[in-house]
């Protein structure tokens, strides 16, 4: 089975990984500093007199043009709690993945933005980390799992996808084995009517699990290659071309505590909680706007669906990246979903039949409400290596006391 990953194969179809009470979910602290960047592995933005250039710190209007990196002391002394030295950091110090340090406690992440980092070749290059784990592991209560369903073809969205799937995007972070790419979709804040900043995506996208810490480099970007061009055309493709509302980068994010605790990179450990949620600032400061405002919509978000036989059909969005695919169009699957059971003491999950790959990974599942409108049930965790099917976890009171907690963080903000 595969992580549907920042492209996964159980597959954690991203790009990255027991009913308990949403207080042990977990947080990261992601700094507000930004530090400049030219290329894919190091900036090289240096003044005369061999100083960083910076574009300032949101509320330490002393940093912004004077070509210093300040950030509030609080701030500057977690950084060097973790032995994080600012400038280092800017040229490349992210890519020293020590197991000894690798950030994975609540509070832990930090995540300096360093602009231009993710340009239009490092966000084509993206991968999905494909790690697999075979259908004949799936032996979890098979009481409650139904029959495989039957794969269904997925369907690409018709650009431009700003009119057509407007909440969509992708997830890119930096993990140990290179950069990575997920799918994810812009969800309300209760805290911020019509003016949210949060995007929903799978716990793996953000979270390495049990044995592993915080990605780095945690960036999202909405409606990208919004014009549907084919990887060929991308290769000479503008950033406003590739990231047409910019690039947002995560300042805080959240997952379950039992992602942390359980997530795997193969199999379907900590699965059924496999979500977590983004607070995301722009890079370049935008024109005041919110995400939500910036893209035009935000979905609601579902955490008291029915039960899963009486739902009659959820659509799945996302970019796949693992072949046949190339990570660059935005597809969409729609079927009745069934259940998947992988642990009897844990939820049981959706699953729909799609023959969507990794990078898929942390789309959302959406289906019609009570209301007619669409609302958010769900996200792409895992699928099998020899694909067909996708599921994603059914959204409670743990997925609930996450998206809570990351509202209530920004509500007075």
């Amino acid at each position: 089975m595969r992580l549907i990953r920042p492209s996964f194969t159980l597959r954690r179809k991203t790009g990255a990984r027991r009913t308990t009470s949403p207080a042990l979910t977990a947080v990261a602290l992601v700094s507000a500093l930004v530090l400049t960047a030219t290329g894919c592995d190091s900036g090289d933005d240096t003044r005369a007199d061999g100083r960083p250039q910076a574009s300032g710190i949101p509320g330490d209007t002393d940093g912004i043009g004077d070509g210093k990196i300040k950030i509030p002391d609080d701030i500057r002394r977690r950084l060097e709690e973790h032995g994080i030295d600012i400038d280092k950091w800017r040229n490349g110090a992210w890519k020293d993945w020590n197991k000894d340090d690798w950030l994975r406690e609540a509070g832990d992440f930090i995540n300096p933005i360093i602009k231009d980092l993710w340009n239009p070749e490092r966000m084509r290059r993206a991968e999905d980390p494909n790690r697999s784990i075979d259908d004949n592991d799936l032996s979890g209560d098979q009481g409650v799992t139904d029959p495989t369903p039957v794969p269904v073809k997925a369907q690409p969205v018709s650009p431009p996808y700003r009119e057509n799937a407007a909440t969509a995007g992708k997830v890119f972070f930096d993990s140990p084995e290179g950069s990575m790419v997920c799918s994810a979709t812009v969800v309300q804040d209760p805290a911020h009517p019509g003016k949210s900043n949060l995007v929903w995506t799978a716990g793996h996208c953000v979270h390495a699990g049990k044995k592993g810490g915080w990605y780095r480099n945690i960036a999202f970007v909405p409606a990208y290659n919004d014009a549907g061009r084919s990887a060929d055309q991308l290769k000479n493709a503008s950033r406003e071309e590739v990231a047409p509302y910019g690039v947002w980068w995560g300042d805080w994010a959240q997952t379950s505590q039992q992602w942390i605790e359980q997530g795997g990179s193969t199999g379907g450990q900590g699965a059924p909680y496999d979500f977590a949620v983004l607070h995301v600032t722009p890079e370049k400061g935008g024109n005041g706007k919110s995400l939500e405002e910036t893209v035009g919509g935000a979905l609601p978000v579902d955490f008291n669906a029915p039960a899963v036989p009486k739902v009659d059909s959820v659509t799945a969005t996302g970019y796949p990246a693992a072949a046949p695919y190339d990570g660059q169009r935005l597809y969409q699957c729609q079927d009745k979903p069934g259940r998947l059971s992988l642990n009897a003491s844990d939820p049981t999950m959706y699953r729909i039949g799609c023959t969507m790959t990794g990078g898929s990974s942390g789309g959302g599942w959406v289906r019609t409400g009570p209301d007619g409108k669409p609302v958010l049930v769900s996200n792409t965790s895992i699928g099998p290596v020899t694909t067909g099917w996708l599921a994603g976890p059914r959204l409670g009171e743990v997925a609930k006391g996450v998206y809570d907690a990351i509202s209530r963080k920004f509500a007075g903000q």
